[in-house]
């Protein structure tokens, strides 16, 4: 019975979403890198996107390692994200321990990840949402985007601003590393990920994680 329960833990995830904001005007801001994320990891799978009024999403049907995962991009804005998965795991059946939200993070430094679970939203209003509308319990893949450059800066205008050509290439270079990431959270269960993402050593232009 031990090995069973191992077995479905491993293979808990059956819902990937990334957050973002609908529509080109926010297409490659910071605050859309879940949806950019998201749109790798379909185009790797050979998964197209479709619009399914009944989720208010993006939806695209991956296979991974012979089973499907339901990947979701929410169009109702960032603010009311969990309505729309809120609606997709209701659907599907499934708890929330089935959603793996992948998102970005301003307190974390460009590219640097980290995987989680519990927690607050973290001033986070995507997050906010989700916690509202589904409850606790889904996992959490937090994408760095940097802080802020002036304290002074408004947060909406920071969130919303494009990368600069450095910072792209930056997250460039790290696509092979986060689509990994990914692979071993689904491969090897939340526990394992969490150990081998967050301790990972900081990359080249990190800092603060440094002190």
């Amino acid at each position: 019975m031990w090995l069973l329960e191992f077995v479905l833990l491993q293979m808990s995830i059956a819902v990937i979403a990334g957050l973002g904001n609908p529509g080109l005007k926010y297409r490659n801001t910071r605050h859309n890198i879940g949806f950019s994320l998201v749109d790798l990891l379909a185009a790797r799978c050979g998964a197209s996107w479709k619009h399914e009024a009944r989720f208010e999403a993006e939806v695209a049907v991956a296979l991974h390692e012979g089973r499907k995962l339901m990947l979701l991009k929410p169009q109702t804005f960032m603010n009311a994200s969990g309505r729309s998965l809120a609606a997709a795991l209701r659907y599907r059946k499934l708890s929330s321990e089935s959603l793996l939200v992948i998102y970005d993070d301003l307190t974390l430094d460009l590219g640097r990840t980290k995987l989680s679970v519990n927690g607050s939203a973290g001033g986070h209003n995507g997050i906010a949402d989700l916690l509202t509308q589904v409850g606790a319990g889904f996992a959490r893949y937090r994408v760095g985007i940097g802080a802020k450059p002036h304290k002074e800066m408004d947060l909406a205008d920071y969130v919303l601003s494009q990368f600069s050509k450095d910072e792209q290439t930056l997250l460039a270079d790290c696509t092979s590393l986060f689509l990994d990431q990914i692979d071993l959270i689904l491969e090897s269960g939340l526990d394992l990920a969490m150990n081998t993402i967050n301790q990972r050593k900081a990359i080249s232009h990190e800092r603060n994680d440094q002190k």
